[in-house]
């Protein structure tokens, strides 16, 4: 039968630039299997299948897929997934609106406005950072992103390991030079960050490009199909808990900006919002537009 899809870049205010996001819209009957190997047939980072809600009260149910598997969560399909679903339940005409996902972490929150250039969405973070075991052994780190150690760490910032819904392994480096030199290195990716369903690597440093900008990113997940991702807002969720620790943030709320994708000509630009009372973390949110670039049918 036909299904409807459609297809956004996510985290970017134009088209072919941000993450590309494959949205289906119409799933009824659709097997797990058939959902993954959409995903694999359309080869993007993450694909997302919306359904209707088990709670009434939400507004679709979501299930993510990358190429190799299905995730609890991710960020850039959240933010694409909610404009999508927002606009299946006519948003779009009557202004901004709140929309709950239902993803496989739980419910998800997520703001949606039009009218500007692009859609915006902003979700609120499912989990909050934590700090998790993970590795941190610099040379093997360096060896499998095949860089120098002692481009490794700025200021107070080392190695860290956090889970927001996913773990990642967060690689602070020197400067955007060594950034840029960052490469998987396949045959040994294993022995720097582990072998376990999501050893994905968050690279990061202070220096950007945009003066209004704050970090520069690059994320990769070779064992997850992934060689790097443009844009990765489940990342930017695991690095709050580093922002906190390493920059020793203050009460209140906190906005940064993170650009990522621009070594693969898909520059990203990612919002995080981090709020703390009391010296405890105790919300954050994530947002970015998303560009429709495409729809269509596909037959399964």
């Amino acid at each position: 039968m036909q299904r409807r899809f459609t297809i956004y870049d996510v985290f970017s205010d134009r088209t072919m630039a941000g993450n590309q996001l494959g949205v289906v819209l119409d799933c009824d009957g659709l097997e797990t299997a058939q959902m993954q190997a959409i995903a694999r047939e359309f080869n993007f980072s993450e694909t997302v299948f919306l359904m209707p809600p088990e709670d009434p009260a939400h507004t679709a149910r979501m299930r993510i897929f990358v190429p190799n598997n299905e995730l609890p969560f991710a960020g850039h399909p959240t933010v694409g997934g909610a404009i999508a679903a927002a606009r299946e339940r006519g948003l779009e005409a009557v202004g901004p609106g709140i929309v709950v996902l239902e993803e496989n972490v739980g419910p998800v929150r997520c703001a949606v406005r039009f009218g500007d250039v692009q859609p915006y969405a902003e979700f609120d973070m499912p989990v909050l950072a934590q700090s998790c075991a993970g590795p941190d052994n610099k040379e093997a780190i360096a060896a499998a992103l095949s860089i120098d150690p002692q481009e490794i760490g700025f200021e107070n910032h080392v190695i860290s390991n956090y889970d927001a819904g996913l773990p990642y392994t967060l690689v602070p480096v020197r400067d955007l030079s060594a950034l840029a030199a960052a490469k998987p290195v396949l045959g040994i990716w294993n022995e720097g960050f582990g072998v376990h369903d999501h050893n994905s690597a968050y690279v990061y440093c202070r220096e950007t490009k945009g003066h209004d900008n704050h970090f520069r990113a690059r994320m990769f997940a070779p064992d997850a199909g992934i060689p790097e991702d443009p844009a990765t807002g489940s990342a930017v969720a695991c690095l709050a808990g580093a922002l906190i620790e390493f920059d020793e943030i203050l009460d209140g709320l906190h906005t940064c900006r993170i650009e990522q994708g621009v070594e693969m000509g898909r520059p990203s630009l990612i919002t995080l919002e981090i709020e703390l009372r009391k010296g405890q973390y105790v919300g954050g949110r994530i947002g970015g537009y998303a560009a429709q670039f495409a729809s269509g049918t596909i037959d399964v």
